[in-house]
């Protein structure tokens, strides 16, 4: 096992690190996250840091209190995590530096008189499955479509169970016609996605898609897509979960208009 620091930057100083591996403020998306960052200190927001004097940051956790996490998700009176990665060199996987950063999450969150500790787990891409939470001594609170889970850890077993918004009637409502793009700065990677598939919608099928830009956390808790932060809708349907490529983009949208 390599020699590691568990890092908690400020607001000054998480640039340095580099956020979601990106490193590079050249970067799309980098400048975004950053800034997003640090008005979310304000509320209370930690980012942790899995660093190697050998090859800098290697993994992360970010979370919230609940009542300002970015996730479609009633969390109040426990932390929330919004993302856990470990690894970019694959050399750091498999030796328990995830179960250290949820103990550091863990620990907070009972330094805060905190009812326990949430996060959103799924069997797909751009979010951690539940497997290490399980391990760790998680169980499930709430599920939701296609394959998301809402896992907790209580520190008190009589406290109530956080649980998923049901925000299904604003595909009915106000994205119930045309194309809209729905992102935030939480995920500095829509930026570059959103970029190429808004070009990809005008130029490949004459579409002129509304974007819709979450800026606090009472909006992504109403979004009506369980990641939260990113969401592509064609007349009132989910057609993407979480980030996309242009390419993928216009092979669902290309069985979508026929």
């Amino acid at each position: 096992m390599k020699p590691i620091s568990i890092l908690d930057p400020d607001p000054e100083t998480i640039a340095k690190y580099g956020v979601c591996g990106y490193k590079n403020s050249k970067t799309q998306g980098f400048n975004e996250k950053i800034a997003w960052l640090k008005e979310r200190y304000k509320e209370g927001l930690k980012m942790k840091i899995i660093y190697t004097e050998e090859h800098g940051s290697q993994g992360m956790i970010e979370y919230i209190p609940g009542e300002y996490c970015w996730r479609p998700v009633d969390a109040s009176g426990y932390m929330f995590i919004h993302c856990l990665f470990v690894g970019f060199r694959k050399e750091y996987k498999g030796n328990g530096y995830a179960s250290k950063l949820i103990a550091e999450c863990e620990m907070d969150a009972r330094q805060q008189k905190k009812s326990g500790v949430a996060v959103v787990t799924r069997n797909g891409s751009f979010m951690v499955d539940s497997r290490i939470f399980i391990k760790n001594g998680y169980e499930i609170a709430d599920k939701a479509s296609p394959d998301f889970e809402l896992l907790v850890k209580r520190f008190d077993k009589h406290s109530p169970l956080p649980y998923f918004k049901d925000n299904s009637h604003h595909l009915t409502g106000k994205y119930a016609s045309g194309l809209t793009l729905i992102r935030a700065d939480q995920c500095p990677y829509t930026v570059k996605n959103i970029n190429e598939i808004r070009e990809a919608a005008v130029k490949q099928f004459g579409l002129k898609p509304t974007l819709v830009t979450w800026r606090s956390h009472t909006e992504a808790q109403n979004s009506p897509m369980v990641f939260g932060t990113f969401g592509i809708l064609y007349n009132g349907k989910v057609i993407a979960e979480h980030p996309i490529s242009k390419t993928r983009f216009m092979n669902i949208m290309s069985k979508e208009i026929v």
